[in-house]
């Protein structure tokens, strides 16, 4: 949560003509045809029960499926917090997993802030810490051991980009498909 991914993908859309999905609009899509609250725990689980019913991998299959129809040559997957979320994207050409972390007190500052999700204004830090026991949060700390690139966003704006434009050189050969997640 709040770590740093959507201003990462909204840079690499703006500065590189990239491409950007993330795994909350499918779910935001669905709340919103169900007229229903986009809050952090609407979403969470409407996550479980779609993932219940029709797999642990049904969203990533979508995301794979999006980013290959994706023409732009940089394609960011926003959102990854699953094993079975990398199973399908790192079948695309070139995909890098980018871990994204940031301190807590970092991220809780942004998420009351930003006010994404029409409970985040209102959440105390002892409830954000909470959150991170949600299962839709819990198998992220393990997805930095399969990185190719973990980028710390506890710095300022130019910090951040500057390791993602140093990403993207090294990578400049090809890029599509990148996963980006965090902490």
């Amino acid at each position: 949560m709040v770590s740093g991914k959507g201003t990462i993908a909204k840079h690499v859309v703006k500065e590189h003509n990239g491409g950007a999905h993330r795994f909350s609009t499918i779910l935001r899509d669905v709340l919103d045809r169900l007229y229903l609250e986009q809050s952090r725990d609407n979403i969470q689980t409407l996550s479980t029960v779609l993932r219940k019913s029709f797999g642990e991998d049904m969203m990533a299959k979508i995301m794979y499926h999006d980013a290959q129809k994706d023409e732009h040559d940089i394609v960011i997957v926003d959102g990854v917090r699953r094993m079975a979320d990398i199973a399908y994207l790192k079948e695309l050409p070139h995909f890098k997993l980018i871990y994204v972390e940031a301190d807590m007190e970092i991220r809780y500052k942004r998420i009351v802030s930003r006010g994404e999700n029409t409970d985040d204004a209102k959440k105390s830090f002892s409830e954000f810490e909470k959150a991170h026991q949600d299962e839709s949060e819990s198998q992220i700390r393990d997805l930095k051991n399969y990185a190719n690139y973990v980028i710390d966003n506890n710095g300022t704006f130019p910090e951040l980009y500057k390791q993602i434009e140093d990403i993207i050189k090294e990578n400049l050969s090809g890029f599509a498909g990148s996963g980006v997640v965090r902490q």
